[in-house]
């Protein structure tokens, strides 16, 4: 039974219970009070005929035979207008009767009491006069009145709930029935399909979940066939390499000088290092890559980085500065890990920063919004020729370049930034870029104290 069916039933049984049960509770308090409204007025008059009655049953001997010669005293007839009184035995015979009204009025509308003789019911007595009988129309006309109304109303009321009840059944699930269709062509391998988001409530909230998630297993496998086609690019190139050097050596049928082996040195070291920074980037993806955290002071460890770069600062010229805007520079970090994230952004800053110009290291504490926790900051700008907006966004992807153009030669493998991230994010950090083209870029990591 679908959702919107098994909603219906719901509130469809809810609303009939609840009619049939206010019906019962009205039925049974408008009929106590008119009961009791029509039994308040005539309890001396009953209760006189009864004790006659009953007195002539045990003098006869318990039975009622000659009963109709008893002579009622006038004064219970003129006390009311048009008194009448009616003897019945416990199986319906008339045994008595007296007054000038018709006798099937007052067994209609007459008072009924039982006239019992130790302990035991031996007769009805019924009592009628025109008061009484009026009390009793007005009791069965008010009776059969206010049940008229309340199971017309009820049948009204139910009838009208239950169409709300499926135009609201219909109206809730129909966020759901949009986004089914949409599940099973997900399912199908439509990805990146979205959902209209007509609502700000939890439907909506679980549309723009699915447009996310659609959206993300679109980028997964887009990028996953990125992977693929990377991979299998830059492990072409060097096997290539290596193949044709040595069909080279192969068909040339002479001795092999070391420097003919240098070349095929270089591109085996190219493979390694490749086949490696994969394997520590999936480790780190997984959460799977060992550390050695300690109390590490991130200025010192920026400093011998930048050393390891002098070298090349030196050749093109380039200013490196330092600015430590706080004291405490320490946190509790993989060095080793750390020194990879940070000589990886070194290097790029310096590649990409045209001779004579400028790279600025800054370190500062922050306070994260809506956290508790502090962070330290380090930043690193340079004075290249920026990235654009539209590149920016997927810079930390592997296999990234911004420029299309560049080669294996004049660049990295496209990995360094992506294993960056994976680093500092282990360390429960942050890593972002700001760029402006043309005027250099800004890399920032944010590690807690």
């Amino acid at each position: 039974m679908s959702v919107r069916r098994k909603l219906f039933w719901a509130m469809a049984s809810v609303i009939i219970a609840m009619s049939l049960i206010f019906v019962l509770i009205t039925q049974f308090v408008v009929r106590a009070s008119l009961d009791y409204m029509g039994l308040t007025d005539r309890h001396a008059e009953i209760g006189e005929l009864s004790a006659l009655f009953t007195e002539y049953y045990e003098n006869n001997g318990g039975s009622w035979h000659n009963v109709e010669r008893i002579r009622l005293d006038k004064a219970v007839f003129s006390a009311h207008r048009n008194a009448s009184v009616m003897l019945l035995s416990p199986e319906w015979d008339q045994l008595y009767a007296a007054g000038d009204a018709v006798h099937e009025m007052i067994f209609r509308l007459g008072i009924r009491s039982a006239v019992e003789s130790k302990g035991e019911t031996v007769a009805y007595l019924y009592y009628y006069d025109e008061e009484v009988a009026n009390v009793a129309k007005m009791r069965v006309g008010i009776s059969s009145s206010v049940t008229f109304l309340l199971f017309a109303s009820a049948i009204v009321i139910v009838i009208a709930s239950l169409a709300v009840a499926f135009w609201l059944s219909k109206r809730l699930t129909a966020p759901l029935a949009s986004l089914l269709p949409a599940i099973d062509r997900l399912g199908q391998g439509n990805l990146g399909i979205q959902v209209p988001v007509s609502a700000k409530d939890e439907y909506g909230k679980v549309a723009q979940s699915f447009n996310a998630m659609s959206y993300q297993l679109e980028r997964a496998e887009e990028v996953r066939r990125n992977l693929v086609a990377d991979v299998a690019h830059e492990l072409r190139t060097p096997l290539t390499i290596l193949r044709g050097h040595l069909d080279l050596i192969q068909h040339s049928g002479r001795a092999v000088d070391p420097e003919q082996l240098l070349p095929l040195q270089d591109e085996l070291i190219r493979l390694t290092r490749l086949v490696d920074d994969l394997h520590l980037l999936s480790l780190a993806e997984a959460r799977r890559l060992p550390f050695e955290r300690k109390d590490t002071d991130v200025k010192k460890l920026l400093e011998r980085v930048n050393d390891r770069i002098a070298v090349d600062t030196d050749r093109k010229e380039i200013t490196v500065t330092m600015h430590c805007a706080t004291d405490r520079t320490t946190v509790v970090i993989d060095p080793n890990r750390m020194t990879q994230v940070f000589l990886n952004l070194l290097v790029n800053a310096v590649r990409h920063t045209p001779a004579g110009g400028a790279i600025a290291i800054r370190l500062e504490e922050e306070t994260a919004s809506g956290k508790e926790r502090d962070f330290l900051r380090i930043s690193i700008s340079d004075t290249g020729d920026g990235i654009d907006p539209e590149h920016l966004r997927y810079i930390f992807d592997r296999f990234y370049r911004t420029n299309e153009a560049r080669t294996r030669n004049n660049g990295g493998m496209g990995l360094g930034l992506a294993i960056a991230k994976e680093l500092v994010l282990a360390h429960q950090g942050m890593i972002e870029a700001t760029s402006e083209p043309g005027r250099g870029s800004t890399f920032i990591v944010k590690l807690p104290f």
